[in-house]
């Protein structure tokens, strides 16, 4: 199941709420609960959502920019 951008973002920020708070048990966007064992833990899952809302959010080109030449 592809999750849309608002709702990784959505599991972001409760993730950082929950490491802010000292929180290490959350509940994910499917309801399952995730039990977390260390802050290095959610740091790698924080940049594993960064990393999927970043390629989410990359708008395609709008321009092409083409390079040619006449030849020898």
């Amino acid at each position: 199941m592809a999750l849309t951008l608002a709702e990784l973002q959505s599991a972001r920020d409760a993730l950082l709420r929950a490491r802010a708070g000292g929180i290490r048990r959350v509940r994910d966007l499917t309801g399952e609960e995730v039990e977390y064992r260390s802050d290095a833990e959610m740091a790698r899952a924080l940049a594993a959502l960064d990393s999927e809302i970043a390629a989410l959010a990359k708008s395609p080109p709008s321009t092409f920019h083409f390079a040619t030449s006449k030849g020898t």
